[in-house]
């Protein structure tokens, strides 16, 4: 399970000491969103992800509204578990996180792309995966084993290992 939002603060999340004034109100304003809105496990990943941000130099995180960002944070976790997919739990569409979270559709979708691009991130990417749309897919599981797709599962536990450590697969459930 992942950590609870109150037992992960900013500097466990490996936060530039130079980024901390910026990056804690974000945290703040992630830590209510997801209390609101969302669940524990969005606002772990959220900061989790806002904490890659703050290492990239130069930091996207410097310049802009840091509700933006922070909400952009949040809506890219989002995408990346598919949290506008009614079958999923929490589900928001863009109307309904843009509502909530007082940031324009096209300010969310913008700078989601700006992150996405930033740290690499696509859908199912399994550092921020939700252990239930884990859990509940293959696709974050496959990877390339001489030539052929096999779903990591499926490998030797220290292959597993491995591949947890080099961020291929989930770290958040086990195989």
């Amino acid at each position: 399970m992942a950590p609870a939002a109150s037992t992960k603060p900013a500097d466990t999340l490996r936060v530039p000491a130079a980024m901390l004034p910026l990056v804690e109100p974000m945290n703040r304003w992630i830590d209510a969103f997801c209390d609101a809105c969302l669940d524990e496990e969005y606002a772990y990943l959220s900061k989790k992800m806002l904490a890659k941000l703050a290492r990239k130099r130069p930091s996207p995180l410097e310049r802009g509204d840091p509700v933006i960002w922070a909400a952009s944070v949040v809506y890219t976790v989002g995408r990346v578990n598919f949290l506008d997919d009614p079958t999923q739990t929490p589900h928001l569409t863009l109307d309904q996180f843009s509502e909530a979270s007082e940031v324009t559709k096209s300010s969310l979708s913008r700078k989601s792309r700006v992150i996405a691009e930033a740290i690499d991130t696509r859908e199912f990417d399994p550092e921020y995966c939700r252990r239930a749309l884990a859990a509940q897919s293959s696709t974050p599981w496959l990877v390339e084993v001489d030539g052929l797709i096999v779903d990591a599962r499926m490998l030797p536990p220290e292959l597993q290992a491995e591949a947890r450590r080099l961020g291929l697969i989930p770290d958040t459930i086990e195989g």
